[in-house]
């Protein structure tokens, strides 16, 4: 596909899109009204508590689960259960990653590479390719069942990536791996965003960070958030917020002072050894650094560590599944957190 221009702006293309997505189950709405576009390049963090409707939401995206009303679009084709042109156009990564643990990876692979239609004269190719990307070359000839959660975990991967989807949907890709794991897999997930678009479901508000050009944030079926990390963080009631680390015996009356400053919404303190650390929230994302420092360099407040907040992912997420009415539009009220 080629890229268009629209006022003067060079748009990627759009692989994926949901439209008004809805699923009811009986008289419970799982999903009310999901829209969103994925474009090429972009890795896309799909977040929410538990029982937001993120699954349930990747399952139609996938074609697993027809929707009640809406509909999704892959690559130009509507995703049904029955499309099958669609859904070739996507690689999936359920939660968990079911596998065949009696099969080796090789064999696994081959088997996955068949049910995709791929001519078998193509697929020891095709599977080398898979396993080279996701480094499973030293443990192709082992069952999968002896294999490591890392490992399976890319095993998984490497399922979802071998037909050559131009959309990858990860639900909860880097769930129960150890430090080195998460790292490997987010690597792997980064290179293959350059010409393909990707969602990741997940609850980890790291991944946003470490992986994300964009997030959406859903809750109790609907989209509450949307917006790129630094876009959401500047919603957060931290953003601007001034830490700083002082002496214990100095903390009430450096606390004290900082109470009559303009701007000041409130003071958060936390204790460290034979020190406090201060936390200096703002009203309204007030920039409140430059009077604090001017305070600070002259009341001998003994001050060892000094920082602006840039905002919190965590804070963000709170305020939206926790009906303060943040939404994709709305910046953060300023007050009390």
């Amino acid at each position: 596909m080629i890229a268009t221009r629209r006022r003067g702006t060079l748009l990627m293309d759009i692989l994926l899109e949901a439209k008004e997505l809805t699923k009811r189950f009986g008289a419970f709405t799982a999903v009310d009204g999901i829209s969103l576009q994925v474009k090429k390049g972009e890795v896309l963090g799909f977040l929410g508590p538990n029982g937001a409707g993120k699954s349930t939401t990747m399952k139609m995206l996938t074609g697993f689960l027809a929707p009640s009303s809406g509909s999704a679009i892959v690559c130009g084709e509507t995703v049904t259960t029955g499309n099958v042109a669609a859904r070739a156009r996507i690689g999936y990564l359920p939660e968990g990653a079911p596998l065949y643990g009696d099969m080796t990876s090789r064999g696994f692979l081959a088997f996955v590479a068949a049910a995709h239609a791929i001519p078998a004269a193509e697929i020891p190719d095709v599977v080398e390719s898979a396993a080279g990307a996701v480094h499973l070359q030293d443990v192709m000839e082992q069952r999968v069942e002896t294999l490591s959660k890392g490992f399976k975990r890319r095993v998984g991967l490497a399922a979802a990536i071998l037909h050559a989807p131009d959309v990858l949907i990860l639900d909860e890709p880097t769930d129960g791996l150890d430090p080195n794991q998460k790292f490997e897999v987010r690597r792997l997930i980064e290179a293959m965003s350059v010409d393909r678009a990707i969602i990741i479901s997940t609850h980890i508000l790291e991944e946003v960070d470490a992986l994300c050009h964009r997030a959406v944030i859903i809750n109790r079926g609907h989209i509450v958030a949307d917006g790129t990390p630094s876009e959401l963080r500047a919603r957060s009631r931290y953003r601007n917020a001034v830490t700083m680390l002082v002496p214990g015996e100095n903390a009430e009356r450096v606390a004290s002072a900082l109470k009559r400053i303009g701007g000041v919404a409130k003071i958060e303190a936390a204790s460290e050894g034979n020190k406090v650390r201060l936390t200096v929230v703002p009203v309204g994302n007030a920039d409140i650094a430059e009077a604090i420092g001017d305070i600070a360099a002259v009341s001998n407040w003994q001050v060892s560590q000094f920082s602006v907040d840039p905002g919190r992912l965590d804070d963000v997420f709170r305020q939206a599944t926790e009906g303060d009415g943040l939404n994709g539009n709305n910046h953060n009220r300023g007050g009390e957190a």
